[in-house]
């Protein structure tokens, strides 16, 4: 439930749901009330610029849970106390109230410790042409700034620049704020009013990981071969970066390359490289085109998508090349701002602010996209990976602003999509800034974190901890992609667990013959399908203001919803890296192993909205099935279990609630039990039948080991209308039977 008192300002001090958040409020902060209860917090000063700072007032005493822009192109979170700890370019700010606005020394482990808590949403928004961000001082005064990034669009006032909401319920709330303020600005669009690529639902390969650049017709063909021969084949391909025409002006024959000038790298056609055309003797094809209808027609892949970056390639298009000169580039130098600057500067946008991009006019940028577009759906492509997004945030200068160029650019992308592939096929990365996430108006899926990095162990743990916090903000406007990770690796099944709660797509970047079925399986059923849930999954209530990557102490927990049934996944991941920016702790597995072992609880309420998937019989007992243990038990849904995990290890819980259907019968399906995401393939369930006889009817996706909770043993069970054995456990209830045969969808009846 969300809160309707609109939030206001009395005696310098700012009020949400009567309590004071700010105090010290100066006179130049106006605040306008907007819809539902929801209020625009904004200034005023005596002179015009293109970039203002703006006091708000004096935070302190609240937990908090903010994500900012660490670095150009990504946001990570961070949790505090005080205005003092809140970075530049922070994007959005959860609140933990209570009624006293203080902390207190709650348990949080206690479930009536939410009863009197409430959560206060401040989100820096897109004002007109100006992008807007919070920070922090050392004086714990919260500050606004609002920018342009072009010295010749300048205001003196910036009235809806920060959006202010609250609620009982920090999910709610951020739905309902989301889509008020896509109402409101008609900017952008909330998740659900957008198409969702069918890519979503398939297992993928990207060659990134596999291959860097050096991609080729040979090794692609290579690695789809060696996930065929293992029962695993892929039906979405990512051909990433590598397969396009560039150029680099500063390689002098026989001398090595300037710093930083390697991503000055710029492209020089529309078409594939000559990797990708040409015959030769291993009966390569002569085309793109030839190349990716070989591969469909003989791995039965359904999607193919390649790499582009938002302005062509990373330092854009060759100004001099004759396929270009229509759309108007010219070398542009990004200028950088004092919040680019003053967290972690990126290696890349330092060599093109000296080497320059070679940048389309805006206004021809639709052409470039729609060309490019139309050559790939032609040559059998499927749709597009769009990657170095926020570039355009430097490049605002001469372009009406950051916010201006962004819109055009995003405006134009979306309808190239629209027009050349169908299912709105479009991946966009390393667009986490504000500019791209309220221009969103048509693209549905984005890269929720920093990449996957196999060979740094020290960001394993924060970048599953870094999406689940992501996916607060970016759930509501797209699916979180979690990035490619390898099945044959030290945290394959990290990483793989965290996939199968993600609500996300599931793609690997493997190279050929590397690969761990074992953990593919439990993701991937046998027709190529994964199964999704329903949402991007989502930090549980407990976890959104502790620190589950350097406190030393708190588990990561991370909840999902599927048609019938939530999914709960539990992830240690202290003591293996530490945030940027942060002092790093002593890491946890430099201790004796048994230090290193986290213990926590879980309970079924974790799962928000449990109740919406529950159905009319549900009473409040849960069946809750832990995958890695394979145990069931049943419990009331505000009780509480105890989990133990070490550093890099997980837990996934499939919660069924249990459907009291006679004096006699209590059922709760589980699903698939030897995959991750179980209840992802209970599909529908139906119970016919009257007093203390009838029949469960389950509707369940794929094949496999199909479990269920039941507190009585049935009489006999069937599959597609035939009788099927079944195995049942008097002690806990637990009832399998063996789906064998096709992966499709099976009609399962148990009768009593």
């Amino acid at each position: 439930m969300t809160i309707t008192a609109a939030p206001s300002i009395r005696n310098r001090c700012l009020l949400v749901n009567g309590k004071v958040v700010l105090r010290g409020v100066p006179e130049n902060v106006v605040i306008t009330p907007a819809a539902s209860g929801t209020a625009f917090v904004g200034a005023t000063l005596t002179h015009s610029d293109s970039r203002h700072v703006f006091n708000l007032g004096i935070l302190e005493n609240y937990k908090f849970l903010c994500l900012f822009i660490a670095k150009i192109w990504w946001m990570i979170p961070r949790i505090g106390k005080s205005g003092s700890e809140i970075p530049m370019e922070t994007q959005m700010l959860l609140l933990e109230a209570r009624e006293e606005s203080v902390l207190g020394d709650d348990d949080d482990d206690d479930p009536s410790a939410n009863e009197n808590k409430f959560y206060i949403l401040i989100l820096p928004v897109l004002d007109g042409p100006f992008r807007t961000s919070l920070q922090g001082t050392a004086s714990n005064e919260l500050q606004f700034c609002v920018e342009s990034g072009d010295p010749n669009v300048q205001t003196s006032q910036a009235l809806e620049a920060v959006f202010i909401h609250s609620g009982e319920n920090p999910f709610e709330l951020m739905r309902d704020s989301i889509k008020i303020l896509a109402k409101h600005k008609g900017t952008f669009n909330h998740i659900d009013n957008k198409k969702i690529p069918a890519h979503l639902d398939s297992f993928g390969w990207c060659t990134w990981d596999a291959f860097y650049t050096e991609v080729s017709p040979k090794g692609i063909i290579e690695g789809l071969q060696s996930f065929s021969e293992g029962g695993c084949p892929p039906k979405f391909l990512i051909i990433d970066d590598g397969w396009q025409e560039t150029t680099n002006e500063f390689q002098k024959e026989g001398q090595p390359l300037p710093e930083g000038a390697q991503f000055a790298t710029r492209l020089v056609d529309i078409k594939e490289n000559g990797k990708f055309k040409g015959l030769e003797s291993d009966h390569s094809v002569t085309s793109l085109r030839g190349f990716v209808e070989t591969i469909k027609n003989k791995y039965g892949l359904r999607y193919v998508y390649m790499w582009h970056a938002l302005a062509g390639y990373w330092g854009g298009v060759l100004p001099s090349s004759e396929t270009f000169k229509k759309y108007n580039p010219k070398i542009e130098y990004p200028v950088q701002s004092p919040g680019m600057l003053g967290n972690i500067r990126d290696i890349a946008l330092d060599g093109l602010e000296k080497f320059g991009v070679g940048l389309i006019d805006p206004q021809k940028v639709y052409s470039f996209y729609s060309d490019l577009h139309s050559y790939l759906a032609s040559s059998g492509v499927d749709g597009v990976k769009v990657d170095v997004q926020n570039l355009l945030a430097a490049l605002g200068s001469g372009h009406g602003g950051r916010v201006s160029i962004t819109r055009q650019y995003h405006e134009a992308l979306d309808e190239s999509i629209e027009r050349n592939f169908r299912d709105n096929n479009l991946i966009s990365c390393m667009c986490h800034n504000s500019d791209s996430i309220y221009s969103s108006k048509k693209s549905a899926t984005a890269r929720a974190s920093e990449d996957f990095m196999p060979n740094e162990p020290t960001f394993q743990t924060l970048h599953i901890a870094t999406v689940a916090f992501n996916s607060l903000l970016l759930g509501e406007i797209v699916v979180p992609d979690w990035d490619m990770f390898h099945s044959n690796h030290d945290t394959a099944e990290f990483h793989g667990a965290a996939r199968a709660v993600g609500g996300c797509a599931v793609y690997v970047s493997d190279k050929p013959g590397k690969h761990d079925f074992k953990i593919l399986r439990r993701l991937v059923l046998p027709d190529g399908s994964v199964l999704r849930a329903r949402y991007g999954g989502r930090p549980t209530r407990d976890c959104l203001f502790v620190d589950p990557v350097m406190d030393k102490k708190s588990l990561m927990k991370i909840w999902n919803l599927n048609k019938l049934t939530g999914v709960l996944g539990v992830f240690n991941c202290q003591g293996a890296g530490s945030w940027p920016m942060k002092t790093s702790p002593q890491v946890l597995h430099s201790a004796k192993p048994e230090d290193a072992v986290i213990t926590g609880h879980v309970r079924p309420l974790d799962v928000e909205f449990l109740d919406e998937v529950a159905g009319e019989n549900w009473e409040g007992d849960t069946a809750v099935y832990a995958f890695n243990s394979g145990t069931l038990s049943v419990l009331q849904k505000d009780k509480t279990i105890q989990v133990s995990l070490g550093v890099l290890k997980c837990e996934i819980f499939t919660i069924s609630p249990v459907q009291v259907l006679s004096d006699k019968v209590e059922f709760a399906p589980i699903g698939l039990i030897d995959m991750y995401n179980s209840g992802g393939a209970i599909e529908d369930i139906m119970w016919i039948g009257k007093d203390i006889s009838g029949t469960v009817k389950i509707k369940v996706k794929g094949c496999g080991r199909f479990g269920a909770y039941s507190r009585t043993k049935p009489s006999f069970c069937r599959v597609d209308m035939k009788e099927k054995e079944f195995s049942y456990n008097d002690e806990n209830g637990f009832l399998t039977i063996n789906l064998q045969g096709e992966c499709c969808f099976r009609d399962v009846e148990i009768d009593y």
